[in-house]
């Protein structure tokens, strides 16, 4: 058998699981209505076939035990200080420690309270924005692999020292390494739990397209080595629900990606965290939210005036950070583009008694999903891994077929 056979084989059975997943969704079968029922019993839902997605099945998804009927939700706008390459450390340093400056303001106990919580209420999940720690640059992939954080490290042990300190979830984003991944930087949202410890890694999906001239991104999402990574974690870890103690949670740094959003859903995200630094997080949360019926946070960088090489409102669009309840009403948001910090409770208890998973219509879709084939396959890094967001580009525009 050639290469070339070989790996068109395993191209055609990963998707072919994948699909044959979709199609068995559609289907009204008896094994359908087993699961149904167990799950019902269960309070949650299995896999909908032998690949292991745990989809909603019947209006049932999977899920824990709540450990509380409200949760406080905050979300930090913070501004974007990149790291300088010339000075990783003392950067480096200055940045993590105005992050957790910020959490400790957005638990209402900052350190000239002697660490006290002289007002307002404890937060239950604390969200920021894509790369609060690292802030963004176009570095080489050389420059990336120095900024890039070893998960767990010294900056997650930070984040996570707080979140227990506080008895908090905190969720955040970074630029990560892997081991299983040698000089891939990966483009990570990362949700560290109240015992101080990572609850969930979860990587960007896909990079979007076509939004910066010549170039093109250069962090490794799933989209880009997706059969090896489908190979390596299974079809479920490939858009992630983490299923906590106060709600399932997704964070997607993805954007302008409504069929993604959907499809998060469906998964039983019950708390969807929209991180794109750079990204109209508000529009895209107030319409996913009530599209979806689910709880969104939006939350974006703020008016940066000390981020190396870029306007200072690079990246402020739209109406800033938002929260956002399942009908669409913003429960909370920023009134401007500086760095602030909002806050509203959500009552998850009530909402998963009461919440209908959006019903779509899957016989109807799945004949056109089934056929569409986008212009830029997946797995281009596997085959090449560009250094510079040039090669990035380069690639890019060779893959969909542009001169």
């Amino acid at each position: 058998m050639s290469k070339k056979t070989s790996k068109l084989d395993r191209r055609s059975l990963i998707t072919g699981a994948a699909m044959a997943s979709l199609a068995a969704a559609a289907g009204s079968t008896a094994s359908s209505e087993a699961v149904a029922q167990t799950t019902a019993a269960a309070g949650g839902s299995t896999p909908a076939s032998g690949n292991g997605i745990q989809v909603s099945n019947r209006g049932q998804y999977a899920k824990v035990p709540l450990k509380q009927d409200f949760v406080n939700v905050a979300a930090i706008q913070s501004q974007l200080y990149s790291i300088d390459v010339r000075d990783r450390a003392t950067t480096l340093k200055r940045n993590l420690n105005r992050i957790l400056r910020l959490i400790d303001l957005a638990q209402n106990s900052p350190e000239e309270w002697g660490g006290e919580r002289r007002w307002g209420s404890k937060v239950d999940l604390i969200s920021m924005h894509e790369f609060p720690i690292q802030g963004f640059q176009p570095w080489t992939r050389k420059e990336l692999n120095q900024v890039a954080f070893e998960l767990p490290g010294p900056e997650s042990e930070a984040i996570g020292e707080r979140a227990k300190r506080y008895g908090c979830y905190i969720s955040w984003g970074c630029y990560a390494k892997e081991k299983d991944w040698p000089d891939h930087v990966i483009n990570m949202s990362v949700l560290t739990g109240p015992d101080g410890k990572i609850v969930s890694k979860q990587w960007k999906a896909r990079n979007i397209l076509g939004l910066f001239g010549d170039g093109a991104l250069i962090g490794t999402t799933i989209y880009d080595v997706l059969d090896r990574y489908v190979e390596m974690y299974g079809w479920d870890a490939v858009l992630p629900v983490a299923r906590t103690d106060i709600g399932n949670i997704s964070i997607t740094a993805v954007g302008s990606e409504p069929t993604l959003y959907t499809c998060l859903g469906l998964k039983g995200a019950e708390i969807l965290v929209l991180s794109v630094t750079g990204g109209s997080n508000s529009e895209s949360a107030i319409a996913t939210a009530r599209a979806n019926r689910l709880y969104t946070v939006g939350v974006g960088n703020a008016v940066s005036p000390n981020n190396i090489g870029f306007p200072e409102s690079s990246g402020t669009r739209d109406e800033g950070t938002v929260i956002v309840d399942p009908r669409g009403t913003v429960l909370a948001k920023t009134e401007n583009h500086h760095e602030d910090i909002i806050t509203a409770r959500i009552p998850i208890a009530d909402f998963r008694k009461t919440r209908r998973v959006q019903e779509l219509p899957v016989a109807i879709l799945l004949p056109v999903l089934q056929q569409y084939q986008p212009l830029f396959q997946p797995n281009a890094f596997l085959e090449k891994l560009p250094q510079t967001y040039q090669e990035a580009g380069e690639i890019v525009r060779k893959r969909m077929g542009m001169k």
